[in-house]
């Protein structure tokens, strides 16, 4: 397990390696493993790509088996039928079942991509510039979607100012019982609130950079109400809470709302494989040829595995019920952990199997993670401080491992809010862990 080699060579850019500082050398199902042979349990999962696992066995079967007989890996744009059968499969088990026409939009193989591609779609169609997004909100790092991604941390990374957003509150953060939509549905009717007409509104049903930010099915049907309105685009970046995250394969099923703009990335392929696409309905289809292009558009490994996936777990509704039940698992043990400290610092929040524990400090949380890992268990934090244990464990974990992942989680919370040193308890919970960094 030495890393010196990514030490010295490997730009300061680097994130996850830091937190987790070991080699590892294999996978499988929800269990990683490191070069000396030791196991860790896989609550990370590609921070959202691996829904499915490590080297699912049916995907990877259908991999090998298109590699063997030498198919098209690299196509550009072009017509393989990898693509086509991918298209046809996603349009009988995934559109059509849900009785949703949109047309697909192969971008660079990154969630950023299919983000700057949206963006660029309701700009042309509307003939106007602003976008709207919301507060803690995350849709990437490149210029385009950086401009609509709410953390200091990754808008400070540009080099020049974002342009072309505005921000507005997202549900809950202005407190309970505050609906945020009518402040925007004011701000969009008031000719002088300095809001320009925007092109489209972009939002994250569930905000996962942000810190598992839940918004209700209420408010998420106010904001398409507004959209219609005001003639405004709705766009849904499901590119982290789709593909069965939140139980359903879109993350707004529930809600019972039709997006005019859908990006979808990271477990599309279901085994890791880079893949993005934007889903939009038929009449925003004004592209020129080739206006929005990139040279791995045509990723047909991607296209191969992405098939096998939706075939093998999206063919009848067993594979919902089954994310449903073990998210419902995974919520009462957090639900659990946050009963039993009596000083108020954790609670529980989350929809199907994206949970979180929020632990009110990064410093806590961060502890948390680094005790989880030295006990076998892989875990991130997010939100605006890095305050929140984010859960994102594969949808087809099975329930020992996922008994046994929780279990190493909950010794480790316990283990921390023990460090806490009594002097601190009667502080303010944001001052707790500079006694413990003392």
């Amino acid at each position: 397990n030495d890393i010196s080699t990514t030490n010295r060579l490997e730009s300061n850019v680097r994130s996850y390696c830091r937190n987790f500082p070991v080699v590892f050398t294999k996978a499988r199902g929800s269990t990683l493993e490191d070069e000396e042979g030791r196991e860790y349990i896989d609550f990370l999962a590609g921070a959202g790509a691996l829904n499915y696992g490590h080297n699912d066995p049916v995907l990877k079967e259908k991999l090998l088996d298109y590699i063997n007989r030498d198919q098209i890996v690299h196509g550009l744009d072009m017509v393989t039928g990898a693509k086509q059968a991918f298209m046809e499969a996603f349009d009988s088990l995934i559109l059509k079942p849900r009785k949703m026409s949109y047309k697909i939009q192969f971008t660079g193989p990154t969630g950023t991509n299919a983000v700057e591609a949206a963006m660029k779609i309701a700009r042309n169609y509307t003939g106007r510039q602003t976008i709207v997004s919301f507060t803690n909100g995350f849709h990437g790092v490149t210029l385009g979607s950086v401009a609509a991604t709410g953390n200091s941390h990754f808008r400070d990374g540009c080099g020049i100012q974002p342009q072309g957003t505005v921000f507005m509150p997202y549900d809950g953060y202005m407190g309970e019982g505050v609906d945020t939509t009518e402040y925007l549905d004011k701000m969009l009717t008031d000719g002088s609130s300095g809001l320009d007409h925007p092109a489209a509104v972009i939002v994250e049903t569930i905000q996962g950079e942000g810190g598992i930010n839940v918004a209700s099915q209420e408010w998420l049907r106010s904001l398409e109400e507004i959209c219609r309105k005001h003639d405004v685009l709705l766009i849904v970046d499901d590119i982290q809470v789709g593909c069965g995250r939140t139980g359903t394969f879109f993350s707004f099923e529930e809600a019972g709302i039709s997006p005019d703009i859908i990006t979808l990335s990271k477990s599309l392929s279901g085994y890791g494989l880079p893949m993005a696409v934007v889903l939009m309905k038929p009449q925003l289809d004004r592209w020129k040829p080739g206006e929005h292009n990139g040279t791995f558009r045509g990723h047909n490994l991607a296209f191969v595995t992405a098939r096998a996936a939706i075939e093998e777990y999206w063919r009848d509704a067993a594979f919902e019920k089954e994310i449903k039940r073990k998210g419902g698992i995974v919520r009462e043990r957090l639900e659990r952990l946050a009963d039993l400290d009596d000083r108020g610092i954790l609670s529980a929040r989350g929809r199907g199997m994206m949970q979180a524990l929020d632990c009110r400090t990064g410093d806590l949380a961060s502890r948390i993670s680094a005790l989880a890992f030295e006990r076998g268990l892989v875990i991130e934090t997010s939100g605006s401080e890095d305050q929140v244990l984010k859960c994102l464990i594969p949808l087809n974990i099975t329930d020992d491992e996922l008994k046994r992942g929780l279990a190493i989680l909950e010794e480790s919370v316990i283990s921390a809010l023990l460090e806490i040193p009594d002097l601190a308890l009667d502080k303010e919970v944001e001052t707790l862990w500079m006694e413990v960094l003392a």
